[in-house]
């Protein structure tokens, strides 16, 4: 539910998901691929999605590289990411 965060809350939490993950450990997430706000159903809460080119370039900088995405059966999409080997 990471788009129920604000955008600079986002972008901490892939930091720290990075920093806190092992050499090939995965980072899955679902947020919509298009950039856009809308209010959740379930918590009422406004939401936000950075969208997939953001999250793409944010997931990069904090050091993991996008192995998928993808769109399940109720439309979510999902980001697929795995923690590279810290460059020497």
């Amino acid at each position: 539910m990471l788009f129920l965060l604000s955008e600079k809350a986002q972008e901490l939490v892939i930091q720290k998901a990075a920093q806190a993950l092992r050499t090939g450990g995965k980072f899955l997430f679902t947020a919509p691929c298009k950039a856009t706000t809308w209010q959740d159903v379930l918590t009422r809460q406004a939401s936000l999605s950075l969208g997939a080119d953001k999250y793409r370039h944010l997931l990069g900088l904090a050091g993991l590289q996008v192995l998928s995405e993808f769109e399940d059966e109720g439309q979510n999409y999902y980001y697929n990411a795995v923690k590279l080997q810290a460059r020497q």
